[in-house]
């Protein structure tokens, strides 16, 4: 897969929240691999991709907001597994927890 095309629609990722870090370093190795693929996966991906791409299932979350403000989405990294994020000034996409147990994304 050839990474997309620099610009405004390249995806870049922010891994460098504490509480997403301590979520990743506290994974099983079999849950901290289908991650990896996934943002892999992201990485290889535009934003248009991202909204579009159907096992994603990018989802907006009504009931949080992000630090400051910001329109929070979950994405699934696996069955039952999902990651919660925002898109940040220059294409970031800023992760700030994982959630093994789906519904916990959404609280």
């Amino acid at each position: 897969m050839s990474p997309p095309a620099q610009g405004a629609d390249t995806v870049r990722l922010d891994l460098n929240n504490p509480v997403f870090q301590r979520q990743l370093f506290a994974l099983e190795k079999n849950q901290q691999i289908t991650l990896l693929a996934t943002l892999r996966k992201l990485a290889g991906l535009g934003w248009p991709q991202i909204y579009r791409d159907a096992g994603l299932k990018w989802e907006l979350i009504h009931s949080r907001t992000g630090p400051d403000g910001q329109r929070l989405y979950s994405f699934r990294i696996s069955q039952g597994f999902r990651a919660v994020a925002y898109r940040a000034e220059g294409g970031w996409l800023r992760l700030l927890s994982l959630h093994p147990a789906h519904d916990s994304a959404y609280r």
